[in-house]
């Protein structure tokens, strides 16, 4: 396995691991803080080790025992983007090879990035506040002092106190609940998380919440106004399951577990293992359940290699795959049409120069939040379908895949890693792997060396629609009803959009049947001063950057709303997730000055 620096984090991951947590949490409303103690299972990779050093970032540390003696510790100097290192002085030396427990006891912020806070109002029942998480990619610091590296690998046990009118969950096995000896007003709730993760895959969520069986390993869970629809929508999760295992390998998370969060959470999904969480913009599980495999259970040693086997190369090409088998590969190829359209617009909006549409990237001194696009997915999913084409076909390269998969499992990797054993399984094709531009692929930014010819079936009514529109004159717009788009699945209707994206000449009233937000960006560019209105209420009650980020953007470039497009963000910043706000911010041009005054 390649030897790699983590730049995201300062914890000493090359003198020692962490092997378990035991995390022990009071859940505080109305101080909008975690009440913690944590102690870590440390073991020692060299002799001598004297101190250790783990990830803070707005901690208040008030205690370090180690081995049952208090020890002496300081908070370095913060950095904006990795926080303070916590330094801690063991008072013993180690040897290679030992164990030694450290235990911190600390409280969170009311800032802390990896945490939302919900009062009853923001909540679908109106009735009690909420409290969901979101630690990837360097968030988890925020939360707990740990080595907050993919790098390191580690189980964990949970014990956390909430009021006893709510339900805690997180991404590890239910393992009872109690009334809290210390409070009878609080119930304590235990996890158990047997099979080793990364720190950002730790999650918790505290809400009125409400669970529906959908399978034999398989709950949704949500607030009670949201719950039953919830079920209805992923009733397929067990077929899923079922495919993703015939192509990837056993499940080993023993439950596969659904929570529909708030609008407000910044991505459509994030598949903490045992517990993903999703949204309503959600249209489909099956990436984030491909995740329990890609992601998961491989994971990328640092975020550099976010590519290559979590976020999201590999977990595209297998949610393509696990799509194929539910419809045909005329629906995996119509996909990946897509995938492709994506692909251009994020290296437009980027950038053809722009180092981030590489697929491997220097994060020295770079926030990995601001490095997030659809670049690792779709240019990820290019190379490999690329690959899967030299190799001979998707049978033969899934093999590779399911391979790989078992061989690293419960490890990190980089890139390398991928592809000596990619040699190493293909050795007789070595001579064709030999001529794949490499450098071009992984550290040349812009799009891709090579275009995949993809087949075009599912998108031919797409297109022959699309050039009708862009022919048309005012004579024949009256021809154009939904009709047109009835026989239309919504993943055309979608792609239907997507071509009127790049035709912006036309009648947008016509169209107002097919609401989406590809549609209400054909209308900002068209500067239809009517979307604006109707942009700016997506934008805001939901919270998915998929969504918020690309609608802010086109409405900040209607110079003529430009001044209420930004009073609206600034108001509206308090209740959406940290990432979402910040980069946002960014898209938006606020200013410290403005964003410091809410």
């Amino acid at each position: 396995m390649a030897a790699v620096t983590d730049t995201c984090s300062f914890s000493s991951s090359s003198k020692c691991i962490t092997k378990h947590l035991n995390l022990t949490y009071y859940v505080d409303f109305d101080s909008h803080v975690l009440k913690g103690k944590v102690a870590l299972t440390i073991e020692v990779l060299e002799n001598q080790l004297s101190t250790l050093t783990l990830d803070t970032k707005d901690l208040k540390i008030f205690k370090v025992i180690v081995n049952g003696q208090e020890s002496k510790f300081t908070l370095g100097t913060p950095d904006i983007i990795k926080g303070s290192p916590l330094e801690i002085s063991l008072p013993f030396e180690l040897s290679r090879g030992q164990h030694v427990i450290v235990e911190v006891t600390y409280e969170t912020s009311p800032k802390a990035s990896a945490l939302q806070w919900f009062t009853p109002e923001q909540t679908a029942g109106k009735k009690y506040p909420y409290l969901f998480s979101q630690c990837q990619a360097i968030h988890c610091r925020t939360i707990v002092p740990c080595q907050d590296t993919p790098s390191v690998k580690h189980t964990y046990y949970a014990q956390v106190s909430v009021p006893r009118e709510l339900v805690a969950v997180m991404s590890a096995v239910r393992d009872g609940q109690e009334v809290d000896p210390k409070d009878s007003s609080r119930t304590v709730y235990r996890f158990r998380q047997t099979v080793p993760i990364p720190s950002y895959l730790i999650a918790i969520v505290v809400g009125a919440l409400e669970c529906r069986k959908i399978g034999p390993r398989s709950s949704v869970w949500s607030e009670k106004e949201l719950v039953d629809l919830a079920a209805f929508e992923f009733s397929e999760t067990e077929s899923m399951l079922k495919i993703a295992e015939d192509l990837a390998g056993p499940y080993v998370w023993q439950q596969y577990d659904i929570l529909v969060l708030p609008p407000s959470f910044p991505y459509g999904g994030m598949e903490n293992p045992c517990l993903t969480f999703a949204t309503p913009t959600l249209l489909v599980i099956a990436h984030e359940i491909a995740h329990s495999w890609t992601g998961n259970l491989v994971t990328n040693k640092t975020w550099e290699h976010f590519w290559c086997v979590l976020n999201e190369g590999h977990t595209v090409y297998l949610e393509r795959m696990i799509g194929r088998f539910l419809h045909n590969e005329q629906f995996r190829q119509f996909m990946a049409i897509g995938g492709w359209k994506e692909l251009q617009e994020a290296v437009g909006t980027l950038g053809a120069k722009n180092p981030f549409t590489n697929l491997v990237i220097n994060l020295n001194g770079i926030d990995p939040d601001d490095s997030f696009s659809s670049i690792p997915y779709e240019k990820g999913f290019a190379l490999l379908y690329h690959l899967e084409e030299l190799m001979g076909g998707p049978e033969v390269f899934m093999g590779f895949i399911k391979s790989y998969i078992q061989l690293f499992a419960y490890k990190s990797v980089t890139t390398e890693d991928w592809k000596d054993y990619l040699f190493t399984y293909f050795k007789d094709k070595v001579d064709i792997l030999n001529k794949v531009d490499w450098n071009a692929w992984m550290h040349t930014p812009g799009m891709p060396p090579v275009k995949p010819q993809y087949d075009s079936t599912l998108a031919d009514a797409c297109i022959a629609l699309c050039q009708r529109w862009k022919k048309a004159n005012e004579a024949d717009l009256a021809s154009f009803c939904p009709d047109d788009v009835k026989a239309f699945s919504s993943h055309q209707l979608i792609e239907f959009l997507a071509q009127l994206l790049q035709e912006v000449c036309w009648e947008t009233e016509c169209i107002c049947f097919l609401f989406s937000l590809r549609w209400l960006r054909i209308c900002l560019r068209a500067k239809w001063d009517e979307a604006v209105s109707l942009a700016l209420k997506m934008a805001t009650e939901q919270g998915r950057q998929k969504f918020t980020r690309p609608l802010y953007r086109e409405l900040y470039n209607f110079q003529k709303f430009r001044e209420e497009v930004v009073s609206t963000f600034l108001k509206h910043r308090p209740s959406m997730h940290q990432v979402t706000a910040s980069l946002v911010a960014k898209d938006l041009k606020v200013d410290q000055t403005q964003s410091t005054g809410l």
